[in-house]
């Protein structure tokens, strides 16, 4: 396996954290093999999809989810550090509003595989941050919703590194769960 996977405290969001073969000449890992993640319980995607971003300090992008169409992703840092967030949407589970964050990086190469059904976010950490994540289905502009990213409710742990998140207008306008659409 060319990759160790860890549940979470969703049981269904993973962090994947690959071997890395490295020597005097630098590194080399596998990033995604989906035969490999096949083998995973229920983990037997097929991605459609590459999203890549670049964020500068303190810019949150989220909480994202695609109502109809939702997306499962396959999330990781390429260069720079991101504290990434998933919110369980599902109202039929048992962690319905209940969310998990950790840092992802470069340095750490680690993956969060979080499945449809869940919102995610993300605040960069670092001074540039460059995301790139998989998808599991494409993006419709008219299925996408924003939870809001400070809702009391969720007291999601974001590490501010003083002051307020730079936010898309979409993010700061979002409904707080009580209010956002979900999934049954």
């Amino acid at each position: 396996m060319p990759f160790t996977a860890t549940p979470t405290a969703l049981r269904e969001v993973l962090l994947l954290e690959p071997r890395v073969f490295a020597d005097a000449r630098g590194h080399f890992f596998e990033s995604y093999n989906r035969r490999d993640l096949a083998a995973i319980d229920g983990l037997d995607c097929a991605f459609v999809q590459d999203n890549q971003s670049r964020s500068v300090r303190s810019v949150l992008r989220g909480l994202h989810y695609q109502i109809r169409h939702p997306q499962g992703k396959l999330v990781r840092v390429l260069s720079g550090s991101i504290w990434d967030v998933a919110v369980d949407l599902r109202r039929s589970s048992p962690d319905f509003g209940r969310w998990v964050g950790m840092e992802l990086s470069a340095e750490n190469r680690r993956q969060l595989w979080i499945p449809a059904g869940f919102a995610h976010g993300f605040l960069a950490l670092s001074d540039h941050a460059e995301v790139l994540y998989k998808t599991t289905d494409y993006w419709f502009a008219e299925h996408e919703r924003s939870l809001l990213w400070s809702d009391p409710r969720l007291a999601i742990d974001w590490p501010l590194q003083g002051g307020q998140p730079l936010l898309a207008p979409k993010d700061a306008a979002a409904p707080p769960l009580s209010q956002a659409e979900c999934f049954d």
